[in-house]
Order: C-alpha cells, then structure tokens, then sequence
C-alpha cells in the first residue's frame, strides 16, 4: 500500500497547482522556519558586529550609578518605592514617585539617551526633535501605544528620586561620598503621528533640564557604549544590564579578575533583580545572558568560573576606536 505523499495536500489547483513555499515549509518543518522578530534580531546582531569589526560603532554614554548597580528589571509589586543594589563600595537607592512608582524594565533606556545627548550637546540643557527620535534609537516600534510607553518611562524616571553614594575605609578613618538627586528639573515631550515632521511650528521643541547633579555625574564619569549594541538588546533589560557592566568592568580591569556571584558584594546584588537568590537559578540566567552579550561583542572575557561562584573577567574594549585591534586571546 503507498504512502499518502504529505506534500500532496498542498497543491492549490487554483493557483496552478502550487502553494508558497513559506506556508508548506511552516507546515511540514516547522523547526526551520526563521520568524520575522528573529530575524530582525538576527540583522541587528550582524549590522553590532560589522560596525565594531569597521570601528564604526554608534557611541553612546551612560551613567556610572545605573552602570555598577541596576534598576530594577521586572514591575515591582503594587505599593513598593524603593529599590537598593549595591556593587562593593557603590550603592544605589531609587525611590519611586508614589503616583507612578519605581522605574524598570525599559526605563533604564531614558537614563542612556539623556547621557548620550548630555555628552553630545554638553549641555544640562538637551533637545531633540520628536518622542519618535528616542524610539527609534532603541528599535522600538512607532505607535502610540509605544508613545503611552514611553511618556509612563519618563514619568516613572522623572519622579523618581537617586541616592548613590561610596564607602571607602582608609585606615582608621571611613571615607564617605553621598549624593542625593534626580534625574531632570524639567522636561516637555511631544509627539507626533506624522513620523516624518521632526518639528513642530513655534518653540515646541522637546527640551529636557537635568538636575545639576545628574549631569555632573554624567560629565565627570562618562560611560562608552555601544548604542547600536544597546538597541538590539533593549527587550532584554537584563542581558542589557550586563552588558553596560561587563562594558565598563572589562576596561577597568588590570588583568584577569575574578568577580563573586554571591554574598553582599556578589553580582547577584549588583543587577536589577534579587529573583535569583537561588545560585543555581542566577548561574542558569546569568549564562543565558552572556550569550547574548558574546553575541553582540563576541571577545567579551568573561565567563563562569569552573566552581560556578564566580565571574572571571579580563581586560578588554566594547568600544573600539578607529585602528585598533579586536583582541580575541583571552
């Protein structure tokens, strides 16, 4: 007795006989079908890679409080304004607004555009042209339901007060920096559906103020990074995260360092998240997310140590000015 051909219930005899491949593929090998999301995911990992390997990579800056500790990563429970994360002798508190609670998640994209711009303009007081400009920077769709998005962002960081501040022990006597802010004194947004205007008639243009702290911060410790790197990983805040850190950690080293993921002074108490308390749980996502930084910075030296209680990390470059060498022998 034959077999029934699967390819056979495909034929469109209306259409000559034939069906879209896509559609026949997506039916009968379903494993090899790359969907749209994917591959735009696929393209920005190529276009990060080509531009590093050209030394032609978009610059942008961060800020060094959201750089060593992070904000928190998922909505924090109804009612909860305060985070704290501490990286050594850094600590980081953000008190949410009560009306529009703590930022997260993709908040921590404002912080880096407000720097990014600070440094370009040098000036406390930045402009661009439309709320589009900033979605488009970090590959998020247009729309308004991503406008609404991004309006609650920059409330969320607007209302949000920082406290950032170091403990050094020198001696016999503690050593002690602390400051508290916020992010912007002032700050008008709008937007328009018309993608293309970039402004409106008369003096509508967006203007925000930082706060005189957050942008001395800013100027005295201006953080490199790869925006282009930070757009294709905008939806994933916490390999964002680790990216920003291990940007800046792996420059700072001297040579081969180990970092311990556990315990007050742990990696564990630097990222966004204290969901991960378990070790096994943090090593599995913490793996995960060195996948897609290694992705992104292929040379990245970092990895899990063979005891899994620690990151070892070395010295190394995420951004790479014109000329010099993409080190690979770690």
């Amino acid at each position: 007795m034959s077999q029934p051909n699967p390819v056979s219930k495909h034929l469109n005899p209306a259409a000559g006989g034939l069906e879209r491949a896509g559609s026949l593929l997506a039916e009968t090998h379903p494993d090899l079908v790359i969907s749209k999301r994917r591959m735009r995911k696929v393209e920005s990992i190529s276009c990060v890679r080509l531009n590093r390997e050209n030394a032609r990579q978009n610059l942008g800056f961060s800020s060094r409080p959201f750089v060593v500790c992070g904000l928190p990563l998922k909505r924090p429970p109804p009612g909860c304004l305060l985070h704290e994360r501490r990286n050594g002798q850094f600590v980081l508190q953000v008190t949410g607004h009560p009306s529009y609670g703590l930022p997260w998640g993709q908040d921590r994209l404002v912080p880096i555009f407000l720097a990014t711009l600070a440094i370009r303009q040098q000036s406390a007081r930045i402009t661009f042209g439309s709320a589009a400009e900033m979605l488009d920077t970090f590959g998020l769709r247009q729309g308004g339901s991503q406008y609404r998005r991004l309006v609650a962002s920059f409330q969320r960081i607007f209302g949000a007060t920082i406290f950032f501040g170091t403990d050094v022990q020198r001696e016999r006597a503690a050593v002690v920096h602390r400051a508290r802010f916020n992010f912007m004194t002032e700050a008008r947004i709008w937007y328009s559906k018309d993608f293309d205007q970039m402004l409106l008639p008369g003096d509508c243009q967006n203007m925000i103020v930082l706060s005189d702290e957050f942008h001395r911060e800013i100027l005295s410790h201006p953080i490199p990074t790869d925006l282009e790197a930070a757009k294709a990983l905008s939806s994933s805040p916490a390999a964002l995260d680790l990216f920003m850190w291990l940007s800046y950690r792996c420059f700072t080293a001297r040579g081969r360092e180990r970092v311990p993921l556990f315990g007050d002074f742990g990696l564990v108490s630097q990222l966004g998240s204290s969901d991960y308390a378990r070790p096994r749980k943090f090593r599995e996502k913490l793996d995960g997310w060195l996948g897609l930084v290694r992705a992104m910075w292929p040379a990245c030296p970092a990895s899990i140590d063979a005891g899994g209680t620690g990151l070892l990390v070395d010295h190394a470059s995420a951004v790479l000015r014109q000329g010099e060498p993409d080190a690979r022998s770690w």
